[in-house]
């Protein structure tokens, strides 16, 4: 049997509650350390994962040789150093998404990886849904051809993140364009085949959630009065290859459907999909026939966060690519930086 890796989570609350199982199904792995600012929330954890050792100090996990991954659960601004370090200290990582908040960061930990040797994976949990998956086997297929223009939007209502490592920019990066953007926008690139971004024309605007008694429904409390993100954005994306997108995002809007409303449709020369609704929309040009079909999904029984922390630690066992290439994270924040660049110059800007 092969070795057993090794983890060390780097921040373990929020969204590391959710790799957690992942880790301790995975054949390839497992949980055997911690580190976090917080001293009593590092023990409880420890205590509830049965996890010895535990440190307030990221430097205690780097320098434990017998430590093989580093996983990032920490808010997005501290991303890109933490697996820059982990990467130079010799250390496999899978971080949390966003890979970081601009493509220079993520540049700078593409060429820490290329240096170590190591493995590097950004956790787009989006990719591991059954219906994500079913998707890209119909368009790996040929069932929809050539696809030349997309259009994916996840809009909430009233739906304001209650943590301050969501509303102030200097934890993470930015508002709903980085936090809930970063996966419809994985999503729908990676679907797409990942076509290289050339130009985005964006806005960034803060309007809903300045008004004055507005509200999150997560807890019924009063949106913070010290957030400094957008609350909504918006862009058009031309790819080099031909292709077009159009992606919105927002925390709160007036939006009727149901509170996450997380949408997608991808347009090619032979057919379009739909989701939510799992639909596949064809022509059949000689009996001048439309139709659509419902595709009927075989859901894993695990959990797409479990997933990607399984498919990571498998892909270094066997050798094989990371699941989730940073250069695909690198597309993605191009674009999502292009927003804000686009929506604070006014005009559409080529990438660089």
């Amino acid at each position: 049997m092969s070795k057993i890796l090794k983890v060390g989570i780097a921040g373990v609350g929020g969204i590391a509650h959710t790799h957690m199982p992942g880790w301790e199904k995975s054949e390839h792995a497992e949980v055997v350390a911690g580190t976090d600012v917080f001293e009593d929330m590092l023990a409880e954890w420890g205590k509830k994962h049965n996890v010895t050792k535990l440190s307030t100090r990221l430097e205690d996990l780097l320098e434990d040789k017998d430590i093989d991954i580093i996983d990032v659960c920490t808010p997005s601004a501290f991303h890109a150093p933490i697996t820059i370090a982990a990467l130079k200290a010799g250390k496999h990582v899978i971080c949390e998404k966003p890979l970081a908040p601009t493509p220079e960061e993520v540049r700078a930990m593409i060429a820490a990886r290329d240096e170590s040797g190591k493995y590097l994976m950004t956790a787009q949990h989006m990719r591991f849904h059954g219906s994500s998956q079913a998707y890209k086997r119909e368009i790996e297929d040929g069932q929809l051809g050539d696809i030349y223009h997309a259009r994916s939007w996840w809009l909430r209502r009233a739906s304001f993140p209650t943590r301050p490592s969501f509303w102030l920019k200097e934890t993470a990066g930015g508002g709903p364009c980085i936090d809930i953007g970063v996966h419809v926008l994985d999503l729908t690139l990676w679907l797409m085949g990942n076509p290289q971004p050339v130009t985005v024309s964006g806005i960034a605007r803060t309007e809903m959630s300045n008004k004055p008694g507005m509200f999150s429904s997560w807890g019924g409390g009063p949106v913070p009065e010290q957030h400094d993100v957008e609350d909504f954005a918006a862009g058009f994306v031309r790819f080099e290859n031909g292709a077009s997108l159009v992606v919105e995002t927002s925390w709160i809007l007036h939006h009727e459907a149901e509170m996450d409303g997380f949408h997608f449709w991808l347009y090619g020369t032979d057919g379009g999909i739909e989701h939510p609704g799992n639909r596949l929309v064809k022509t059949n040009y000689n009996s001048k026939q439309l139709y659509t079909t419902e595709l009927k999904l075989m859901q894993d029984p695990d959990k797409p966060h479990q997933l990607e922390c399984m498919a990571f630690a498998k892909a270094i066992a066997e050798g094989a690519p990371s699941p989730v290439p940073a250069e695909q994270s690198l597309q993605v924040m191009q674009i999502l930086d292009g927003i804000y660049r686009s929506s604070e110059a006014g005009k559409e800007i080529r990438l660089d």
